[in-house]
């Protein structure tokens, strides 16, 4: 069977489609096959061979040499086979073209699906490949529709599709058919022959990327995000950094009259966005990560990784935020469980812990004061009885010299 436009279309498919022409090639061999078993039965062991070279196609019957017949369809006798060819021998595959003419039009439609199902495989395949690749990426997806609160996404591009879950979404988006969306690609799953490509628009990475896309600093390695942590819909943080003295990195991701940050904020409805310079003091970079708040003083316990911060009594609920959201994220930015005192607190204990140790320091005194009493007045009466013996000794000796002038 030879037809070569058949084979020129192969080629115009191969440039349009992108897809080798071996697969091609291939691919029909298979639909073929499955078309001749399905026209003549699949009792004889057959193969399709593509000849590009040629633009020939041959169908090939394949039986095995041997000296007694048991199977006619997969066997034949070493005198039936040396008729066919001379030098064959036992044990050898004998291949016999049995090409036909043409196939009816159910064989033919069976040979297109086949054909049809493996290239749509092979370019699935291809497309998998590729975005496997750009795992942690930002792409775009329309919405295809919304079942039980899962949105399945058509990867722009391609026929993969995207799924969108519940705990990957953001309140504060809207999600309908029909809508475009960027999406942070999380990873690639593969089911039997499906893949599913599973997204997030709640990621920290994928604020991470939109900034990448907005800051060519960042792009470039001039500003590196040394950390980023979010809740999706309220609140992100991000600490950068540079190298470079004369960059400075939270100015570069905020842009020129804030136009950088306002479009990745624009991008996140309305999420508000703290970049914070990274630093390597903790005491700095904790009073840093507490921004908006102004912090007036940080103590660390370095053992237990604790930090108190010290905030003007009307910065308080600033500090903390909604539902203490601001020092929860503060605290995963830095690493360390941070508790946040207004400033009065922490005067009003200074003054107590100071008062105790001024009534301390005169209970002491009092004691000191009443030992001298006790010791003055022991005295006084190791004086009294001093005195008490010596005037008993001379009574005695009084008493002497009045008894001697008697005797005289």
């Amino acid at each position: 069977m030879i037809n070569k436009d058949f084979f020129l279309a192969l080629d115009e498919m191969e440039k349009e489609k992108k897809i080798n022409k071996e697969i091609l090639i291939e691919s029909i061999e298979q639909g073929l096959t499955s078309a001749y078993k399905k026209e003549y039965g699949d009792s004889v062991p057959v193969q399709v061979k593509l000849d590009a070279t040629k633009n020939k196609i041959t169908v090939i019957a394949c039986r095995t040499v041997v000296e007694e017949v048991e199977d006619y369809d997969k066997e034949i006798a070493i005198d039936d086979a040396k008729e066919i060819k001379s030098n064959i021998k036992v044990g050898e595959m004998l291949k016999e073209d049995i090409t036909p003419k043409n196939f009816s039009r159910i064989a033919a439609q069976t040979a297109k699906q086949v054909i049809m199902q493996r290239l749509n495989d092979v370019k699935k395949t291809m497309i998998l490949g590729e975005v496997s690749d750009r795992e942690g990426e930002i792409l775009s997806g329309i919405v295809r529709r919304i079942e039980n609160n899962t949105v399945y996404l058509e990867m722009a591009g391609n026929q993969l599709e995207g799924v969108l879950m519940p705990f990957d979404q953001v309140s504060t988006d809207k999600y309908f058919v029909g809508g475009q969306l960027k999406i942070y690609v999380k990873s690639v799953k593969l089911s039997g022959k499906n893949a599913q490509v599973i997204v997030s628009r709640s990621a920290p990475n994928f604020v991470k990327r939109l900034f990448e896309f907005e800051v060519p600093e960042i792009k470039a390695g001039l500003v590196v995000v040394k950390n980023i942590v979010r809740e999706a819909g309220y609140r992100t943080k991000m600490a950068v950094y540079s190298e470079d003295s004369n960059i400075d990195a939270v100015g570069a991701c905020i842009g020129p009259k804030g136009s950088r940050i306002n479009t990745v904020v624009n991008e996140l409805n309305g999420e508000k966005i703290d970049i914070v310079a990274w630093c390597a003091d903790p005491i700095e970079f904790i009073a840093l990560a507490l921004n908006p708040a102004k912090v007036l003083m940080v103590q660390i316990n370095e053992e237990e990784k604790m930090a108190r911060a010290v905030v003007p009594d009307d910065k308080l609920s600033l500090a903390i935020g909604k539902a203490g959201q601001n020092v929860r994220l503060a605290a995963k930015l830095t690493g360390w469980k941070i508790d946040v005192k207004p400033y009065s607190q922490v005067m009003q204990s200074t003054e107590e812990v100071s008062k105790e140790l001024d009534d301390l320091q005169d209970k002491d005194n009092d004691v000191e004061n009443a030992e001298d009493v006790d010791l003055q007045d022991d005295n006084a009466k190791n004086a009294e009885a001093v005195d008490n013996q010596f005037e008993a000794v001379d009574a005695n000796e009084n008493k002497s010299e009045v008894e001697v002038n008697d005797e005289k």
